[in-house]
C-alpha cells in the first residue's frame, strides 16, 4: 500500500543521534582532534574534562580558527579553538525540540543527554535527513484525505504499488495505487 511508513513525526533524539561519540580532551592538539575525527568519519568531537562534555570541536572550527589563520595544528590545543559550552539535549526529546534548540543557540549539533551522561549526539544534517520523508508523509496523508473525502477519483501523490517508482498521478485500481504508465500497461491506454 502506498501510504505505509516506519517513521512518526514525533521522533525522538535518541532514534536518530550518533552514538558511541567521539571525544578528545582540551589537551589534545587540534592535529590529534582532526587525525580522530578523520578516522571516525564525522565532523566534531565532544571535549571532555574530568570525565564531563565541555564543549565541541568541529571541523568549521578547524578551518576557521587554525587553517585559515596558518597556524599549525598540532601547535595549538583544543581549548584554544573549541565551541564552549557544549548545548545539550535530553534523549527524549522530539527531533522538533532538538531543532529549536540548535536554532535558539546557532549551533549545528547538540549533545545528547540521558541521565546526566553523555550518551550521542545529534546534528542538524541528521534532522534534515529525515525531512523528506516526513515531507512525504504529510503530503500523503494530506492527498488521501482529498482522495477519500471526494465522490470522484482524484490522482494523488505517493509510490506506485506495481513499479515503485514515485508518481504524482497514482490512481487506486482493485486496491493498489498504480501510476499512469502502470495503469496504461496492466489494463491499456484509457
Amino acid at each position: 500500500m502506498a501510504f505505509e511508513h516506519n517513521i512518526s513525526l514525533n521522533v525522538k533524539v535518541r532514534e536518530v543521534m550518533s552514538s558511541p561519540v567521539v571525544t578528545v580532551s582540551s589537551n589534545d592538539s587540534v592535529l590529534e582532534a582532526a587525525k580522530k575525527m578523520s578516522e571516525a568519519k564525522v565532523g566534531s568531537a565532544v571535549v571532555m574534562d574530568k570525565n564531563q562534555p565541555v564543549g565541541i570541536i568541529t571541523e568549521g572550527d578547524i578551518i576557521k580558527k587554525v587553517v585559515s589563520k596558518d597556524l599549525i595544528p598540532s601547535s595549538v590545543k583544543v581549548s584554544e579553538v573549541m565551541s564552549s559550552p557544549l548545548i545539550t539535549v535530553k534523549a527524549e526529546n522530539s527531533l522538533i525540540d532538538a531543532a529549536k534548540i540548535m536554532n535558539k543557540y546557532n549551533v549545528k549539533r547538540l549533545g545528547v543527554m540521558y541521565k546526566e551522561e553523555l550518551v550521542g549526539i545529534i546534528s542538524m544534517t541528521d534532522i534534515i535527513g529525515l525531512f523528506p520523508e516526513i515531507m512525504e508523509i504529510a503530503s500523503e496523508k494530506y492527498q488521501l484525505k482529498g482522495y477519500r473525502g471526494a465522490g470522484t477519483k482524484k490522482y494523488i501523490s505517493g509510490y506506485c504499488d506495481n513499479c515503485g517508482q514515485w508518481s504524482d498521478f497514482l490512481l487506486e485500481v482493485d486496491g493498489r495505487f498504480l501510476c499512469e504508465e502502470c495503469r496504461d500497461e496492466l489494463f491499456g491506454k484509457s
